[in-house]
């Protein structure tokens, strides 16, 4: 059954040729995934993750273009896969770039101006690939601390530029450290966003921690990661910690499908 969030949401606060891209319900070009050799896999040091199963016609979460901002914190489906988001933009690895060049993993990346800003071409090959660019505010601040003023100002701050750098609204948003009130949602819904996303389980550096007290992933988890590098990593590159990530998923039997071929846009 679908989720219908226009007025409800959870409180807390908190190498193959590419098929021609298409365009998604809310403008986004979308490019089908073609699955990757095992040797891209291999040259990686990974073994390959279950195939990403057809996402639904019918999709399980439908936002409205009016009404409360819903949050999400996972996706209702029956299909075993899990969602990878990955936060702010410090880091950009030109070896990630490859990475998912080769792979194909299917990710949303929620950006910070302040983050991107020395740099913003660095995400569009990323975008290319069909990942989608949501936002994150200007300067990462602690939402639930600041006037409703102030936080339209960041969202809607952050909505603009990445709307102009990357031709496409974002549809999401992820308030900094998951720290939101009714404000904020007030704030996103008035700069675009129909959704606040929260997640499940953050990737560290060679595990998740989890929310589950048995630590498992479940159908319909959404991961949040960060673009880091060694300074913030104890060493580790920003393309070895999402190896790991991998590495962890497999272990549990999830395929990665991407976040927004579970979502339907509002009709405008």
């Amino acid at each position: 059954m679908a989720l219908t969030v226009a007025s409800c949401g959870t409180g807390g606060s908190g190498e193959a040729t590419a098929p021609s891209p298409a365009s998604s319900p809310n403008g986004t070009r979308t490019v089908p995934r073609a699955q990757p050799e095992v040797s891209a896999w291999h040259k990686w040091g990974l073994s390959p993750l279950p195939a990403t199963p057809q996402p639904p016609a019918d999709k399980p979460v439908k936002l409205s273009a009016t009404g409360t901002v819903p949050v999400l914190t996972r996706i209702p489906t029956s299909q075993k896969v899990v969602f990878i988001t990955i936060d702010d933009g410090q880091e950009k690895d030109p070896r990630f770039v490859r990475m998912m060049r080769d792979l194909r993993i299917p990710v949303t990346m929620f950006l910070m101006n302040d983050a991107i800003k020395s740099d913003y071409a660095y995400f569009k090959p990323l975008q290319a690939l069909g990942n989608h660019i949501q936002n994150h505010t200007l300067h990462h601040p602690v939402m639930s601390s600041l006037p409703l003023a102030r936080q339209r100002e960041e969202v809607c701050g952050d909505q603009r530029i990445l709307t102009e750098k990357y031709g496409t609204a974002p549809l999401l948003f992820r308030p900094p450290y998951g720290a939101y009130n009714h404000n904020t949602r007030i704030a996103a819904g008035e700069c675009g966003p129909r959704a606040i996303v929260w997640w499940r389980e953050s990737m560290q550096i060679r595990n998740m921690q989890y929310q589950a007290p048995d630590k498992k992933l479940r159908n319909g988890d959404i991961i949040l990661a960060h673009f880091r590098g060694p300074s913030e990593l104890k060493g580790t590159t920003m393309t070895q910690m999402f190896a790991n990530l991998l590495k962890r998923i497999r272990e549990q039997g999830f395929a990665v499908a991407r976040l927004e071929d579970y979502i339907q846009p509002p009709t405008r």
